[in-house]
Order: structure tokens, then sequence, then C-alpha cells
């Protein structure tokens, strides 16, 4: 009885490969690469030109033209520049691929600019045995508009986790039998994947190997270091170190964190196996400092997967166009490091002035965010956060865009008491030392960061009296100096909930009798 073996499913650069092949083979002239690698995507390039029946070469203004072997053995060797290089092409008529290192910024010669239009334009009609493929490698994705209507660009795909697999295969191989059989051991591997994708196949090569030199094993926290450096290079995201206290250090919103202690489990491969999509994100809607943002750094940790923060307002540019690439870089960025959190703060900031076209981004940038809410398949699980709901494009609220919309109110008096533990813990103070009830009860308009800035007043206070520990009555002191945001802006809160009903669900339980009634304030 026989059994038959599963082909494994190609890689993402395997199939950009064999697309760029069928390119080759269809006559296109000009391919535009988009990529910071160059010795992997040259290395598929070969293989693919080699497949078409292609001879290859690859020329820059520091070498000249070379053959796949790197020797100057091609016709038009001595060919340094770039007006040079066109030339070989359009003179050198054999059946080949031509890859053009470094050329955009060339291309800001009017002359060496209309000679790669005049080629663009001809090769498609050489004949067969004169067929050539002019390939433009390169990191920037902006296209000269000169060129628009004759190049096809491709966003070459960072290594997957098949891709880095066989990276890290590459590594230990080359290790001692003895050494490499405890280097990635209990799980460790499966880690160091994940900690490695978003990273290039050299960055992620040589990050195994710097760990391997440190602690003669490959340690996940190491590989994970230099992915926070290459998010900084890119200027596109922040990242940001997860709270480590996880979901604990929010105080209350029971309901969502029951939700999204739920969703844990659907990132796990098994989920993937059983047929589970990927959770897509969540959209937290309330009142100022009510523990959305907390909440979004909080389940990164609790999830064990990395947290980004896009800033949708500093990727804005006054240049038509530029603001969406930006966007799109960033979003690629967040795909190659998946899985991981996107956290995307007060939004409707960012989209406020998406519909008018007066400020924030354009509806442009903002259709590039839905399209890629809506479409993506990267694990990339998006926490966005508003104060506001009137200036939110409704196409965001749309169903698809997000698995959920919570809103988050006022604390209830049990949430306010959770919320100031939660506060005395991370002061380091032990919450027994003081009537956290009775403070809850004295603080029915507070919301959860005012909660939470009472602990360094009363700190204070204590500090100048003698350096003792805080008191109840310090606590108490500190709630005379508030004006809570629900006395200063009532009607904002009004809203908030009025729109709640019926579009949102509560993060927290409704509150139970014996502790009183949610909105004690008097909301007129």
């Amino acid at each position: 009885m026989s059994t038959a073996t599963q082909t494994p499913a190609p890689t993402a650069g395997k199939k950009t490969a064999d697309d760029v092949q069928a390119l080759i083979r269809a006559r296109n002239s000009l391919l535009w690469i988009v990529t910071r690698e160059e010795v992997r995507v040259e290395r598929a390039l070969a293989e693919a030109a080699a497949g078409a029946n292609y001879e290859i070469r690859f020329w820059d203004c520091g070498g000249g033209v070379v053959d796949a072997a790197g020797e100057e053995k091609a016709p038009g060797s001595g060919a340094k520049q770039p007006g040079q290089a066109l030339k070989a092409i359009a003179e050198q008529k054999t059946r080949a691929v031509w890859v053009l290192r470094d050329f955009p910024p060339f291309l800001g010669d009017p002359g060496t600019l209309r000679s790669l239009r005049n080629l663009a334009r001809s090769l498609p009609s050489a004949t067969r045995d004169e067929a050539r493929t002019i390939i433009v490698l390169t990191p920037h994705s902006k296209v000269p508009a000169e060129l628009l209507g004759h190049a096809i660009v491709i966003d070459w795909p960072m290594p997957d986790r098949a891709e880095m697999t066989a990276i890290l295969d590459t590594v230990l191989q080359a290790l001692p039998p003895e050494i490499a059989a405890t280097a990635a051991q209990n799980g460790v591997r499966e880690a160091a994947i994940d900690a490695a994708l978003g990273l290039t196949a050299e960055e992620a090569s040589s990050c195994y190997s710097k760990s391997l030199v440190l602690s003669r094993r490959i340690d996940p926290r190491q590989v994970a270091a230099e992915k926070k450096r290459v998010i900084a290079r890119e200027r596109v995201l922040e990242w940001h170190d997860p709270d480590q206290r996880g979901l604990d250090a929010v105080g209350g919103l029971d309901l969502l964190k029951g939700w999204l202690t739920t969703r844990k489990s659907a990132l796990s491969p098994k989920a993937r196996a059983f047929g589970i999509p990927s959770p897509k994100g969540v959209l937290l809607v309330g009142v100022p400092g009510g523990g959305k943002s907390l909440t979004a750094k909080c389940v990164a940790t609790a999830w064990g997967i990395p947290l980004l923060r896009l800033d949708l307002g500093a990727l804005k540019s006054k240049w038509v166009g530029e603001s969406e690439q930006n966007i799109r870089k960033a979003l690629s960025v967040a795909e190659n490091v998946a899985p991981c959190v996107l956290w995307i703060d007060e939004i409707e900031k960012a989209l406020a002035g998406a519909q008018s076209e007066s400020s924030g981004v354009s509806a442009d940038a903002l259709g590039s965010v839905l399209q890629w809410m809506q479409e993506r398949t990267a694990p990339v699980f998006v926490v966005a956060t508003a104060n506001s709901v009137t200036s939110l494009p409704p196409e965001l609220l749309r169903k698809g865009r997000f698995d959920e919309l919570f809103f988050v109110d006022l604390p209830t008096r049990d949430e306010r008491a959770a919320i100031l533990t939660t506060a005395l813990r991370g002061h380091g103070r032990d919450p027994a030392q003081v009537d956290v009830a009775r403070i809850a009860a004295e603080t029915p308009d507070f919301t959860g960061a005012e909660l939470a800035a009472l602990i360094p007043d009363a700190l204070l206070a204590a500090f100048s009296d003698g350096e003792r520990e805080i008191t109840t009555a310090d606590l108490l002191g500190a709630i005379q100096g508030v004006v809570p945001l629900a006395k200063t802006a009532p009607e904002k809160i009004t809203s908030l909930r009025t729109w709640a009903e019926g579009h949102a669900r509560r993060a927290s339980s409704a509150e139970r009798k014996a502790s009183g009634q949610r909105g004690e304030l008097d909301l007129g």
C-alpha cells in the first residue's frame, strides 16, 4: 500500500518568481521590481530567466555588465554609464533579461529616461530570438510618470514562514552536530521563525548566527530585538513595547477582555488548520481615558505578539500620491512582521477630513486603508480607538472591516475599584492599606485615566508629609483637585451613549444594583 506524498505549497518568493517568468515569456519589455534584497531576488530572477530560456545579465554603474556568474564576459561589459548600458541592450540583439541595479537615480536625466522609454516601446516588436526584457531592481516604488504606461511594478515579498524555516535550517546545518541538536529545542524553533518574519533573508541569517555566537543557541528575543530596529529604520510604524502585565493591567472592561481572550486561540496553527479565519480586529469607541489605548498595548502581551502603532496623520504629505504610498508601505511592513497587533490610536482625527479633502489623509489614502482592512490575509490584528464617532467615515464602520465594535463607557463602581487596585499595585503599593471601595464610591464621574492619576498625587502628598505611606485621606484629598471630563463635557458622553445603543457592544457588564447605577452623573 503506497502513501501519496504531499507537495509543499510554493513559497511567496517562488510564486512571484513564477509570475516574473510568465511576464518574461509574454514578452513584457520593462519590469520594475521593488525590493531591498538584491542577492535573494537576483538568484530567483536568474532561475526565472533560465526557465524561460533567456540569458541573464546584470548592470550597475560600478561593475558594468556581468553575466549570471558575476563575470565580465557579457557583451557590453565595459558599459558603466547608464546611457552606455541602454545602448548595449539596444545593440545586443540576443534573447536576454537585463537587470539594472539602482537605476532610478539616473532617470533624473531626460536623455536616459527617454532612451529607456524608447527601448520599452521598441522591444515588444523584436523577433523571438532577439526578445529582451529589462528589469529595474530597486528599493524605490515610485515609477517616473513617463514609464507608467510601460512598466509593470512588482513588490517582491519578504521571506514567508516556509522560506524563513529554510534559512534557519541552513544556519543550523552549518553547525557541528552536537551544537545543532540543542540550538533550537523545546519550542524555540517555532518562536524563532515567528520572531524573524519581517526581516530580509540576510538579516534573519545574520540574526540567527549572532544569537548562536552570543549564547550557543537560537534566542527568539534577540531575533525580535533586530526586528525592532528594522521597524525603526522604515520610519512608517512605531514599535511599542507591550505592557508586560497583559490584560491584568486593564481594570474592568470584562466583556471586552473576555472577547479578546477568546480570539487569541484563533491565531494558532490548529485554528488555521481547522479553517478558522484570522481575526481582523476591533474598534474601541468611548470616553477619553477609558482604557482603550491601554487595552491595545496589553492585548499584544496577552497574545505574545509584537505591537506596532500606525500614526496615519504622520504619514500624510502635501505631495499627490505620497500619503497613499506611505500608508501602503506601513501596511506592507505590518504584514511582513505578522502575526502582530496594529494599533491605530484616535483614528477619527486622521480620517476626519478624508471626505472633504480639507485635512487628514486624502480620500484615496482612506481607500487604501479600507481596502487593506477588507482584503488582507496576513494575521495582523487591528485595534483602532476613537473618542468620537461623528467624524468617522461610514465606510469604516461597515461590517467586515472589524470583527467587532465595542463601546467603552465611564467605569462602574466595581470597575473603579478594580482600576484603583491595579494602579496601586503598579506603583508598588498594597491596595489593602487604603479603603478602595470608599474611593470608588466617591468618584462616580471619573474615567480610568483620572482614577489612575490619583495615585501619584496621593504619593506626593504622603512623601511631603514625612515620607509615609499613602492613606485613604490622601486619595480623598487628591479627588478634590480633579474636575472630571464628565463634568466639563457631559454632552460628549451623552452623544457617545446614544450612538452606542444599537451600534456597538458594551465593553463592560452592567453595574449591579447594590453598587449603584451607572451614570450617577447628571447629564441633563
